[in-house]
């Protein structure tokens, strides 16, 4: 079951929109239908195709519920597939996902909930995993969701793929969800897995009919090349034994190298924008790491330089803490240390257990033992991912 909510959920509350047109009542019957599986799987068995019974279960539920009550002719509105008003023709999107995007990512609402709406929707994230996300309270992010789900509402946001009129100032939403579905997928913020799959297979299968709906946006090209470069390493992430491996520990002759080679296509694409953006640069990141023969020879004094310029075009927190791992490498250990530490005062970082990591990884570099220690033990009490906790703790074990 954990396996049908993580793998199923986007898809099953997308199809199940298409006929409440509302999304708490898709929500409600969404989970009705879970509910129904955990009573019938077990003395069944699971269904061949469990995404096709959930949506299913979930849309008869909805259509019992919008025909026993008397409003059924007020709820239709709230949600239009079409608007008569509108001339302009609307892409053909078939995929349920993509119309569920673009309808949490309307411009009426404000960018982190747009984000935010996306991923709880979506995917399938607890309120908990977004707030980690975002580096903010639970609370906080409950409360964000319900008021960007009740502004959809009284705002009669339409559930489609707007017309290509409307896509440019729309796309930079989307691409930022995706993004932070890849991401978080990339590494899971808590559980005893490194890695979920399925929210990275989702992002990449977006991202693809992103580019097949805007072939000539560079920011799409460049979130493409950032997400097929940084997946291309998968299957080296992990030891036989279930140990995390950094990238100094990686068999690089094991990396995906098609993936690798389209991603650099796209990277030299999406670079032809001036200034480059976020997803560009980052993909350019990650090329330099996947082209580097291997960890001695990776060229960090350019690493540093494309973060001086994605921390112009992007100034975020985290971004600067990767800078100073950057500058760690390129300039040693000492360095990277000053850098980080001056990230200090930083608010959003304060709960951010990579600081902590980076922080005792430099200290030990530099033979500091006892603060290493502590930092290796602050960054264990913010890491809530199993496979990391390990990473930590064995270090911690070394010192």
């Amino acid at each position: 079951m954990a396996d049908a909510h993580r793998h199923e959920w986007g898809f099953v509350l997308a199809a199940t929109v298409r006929v409440t047109h509302d999304l708490d009542l898709a929500e409600e019957c969404v989970q009705d239908a879970y509910a129904r599986a955990l009573s019938t799987w077990g003395s069944r068995g699971i269904p061949d195709k469990p995404a096709a019974w959930l949506t299913t279960v979930a849309r008869r539920r909805a259509v019992d519920l919008l025909r026993r009550t008397a409003s059924l002719r007020q709820r239709l509105p709230l949600l239009l597939d079409e608007r008569a008003d509108d001339p302009e023709p609307v892409p053909e999107i078939t995929d349920d996902r993509l119309r569920l995007i673009f309808t949490c990512c309307h411009p009426s609402l404000a960018q982190p909930a747009q984000v935010a709406l996306t991923l709880r929707l979506l995917c399938g994230l607890t309120t908990s995993e977004v707030a980690r996300a975002f580096l903010v309270s639970e609370p906080t992010m409950a409360a964000r969701i319900t008021r960007a789900k009740k502004k959809i509402a009284t705002a009669r946001i339409p559930y489609q793929v707007p017309p290509a009129s409307e896509l440019p100032e729309r796309i930079d939403a989307v691409l930022t969800v995706v993004h932070l579905l890849f991401t978080t997928g990339h590494t899971a913020p808590a559980g005893a897995a490194l890695v979920r799959r399925d929210l990275v297979e989702r992002s990449l299968d977006l991202t693809r009919m992103l580019r097949v709906l805007l072939p000539s946006d560079l920011g799409v090209a460049g979130l493409l090349a950032l997400i097929l470069l940084t997946d291309a390493r998968r299957d080296t992430r992990l030891a036989s034994d279930g140990r995390l491996l950094l990238l100094a520990d990686q068999d690089r002759s094991a990396w995906d190298r098609p993936a690798i080679a389209e991603g650099v296509a796209l990277v030299r694409e999406a670079l032809r924008r001036r200034p480059p953006g976020r997803y560009a640069l980052m993909a350019a990141i990650a090329a330099v790491h996947d082209e580097a023969p291997s960890w001695d020879e990776t060229d960090w004094r350019e690493l540093v330089g494309l973060y001086d310029l994605l921390v112009d075009v992007w100034p975020s927190p985290v971004v600067a803490l990767n800078r100073a791992v950057a500058v760690g490498f390129a300039s040693g250990p000492a360095a990277g240390l000053a850098a980080l530490d001056a990230l200090a005062a930083e608010p959003q970082l304060a709960g951010y257990g990579y600081l902590a990591a980076a922080r005792a990884d430099f200290l030990r570099r530099l033979g500091q033992i006892a603060e290493a220690r502590v930092a290796y033990e602050e960054a264990l009490l913010l890491t809530e991912n199993d496979v990391e906790r390990q990473f930590l703790a064995d270090r911690l074990r070394c010192l």
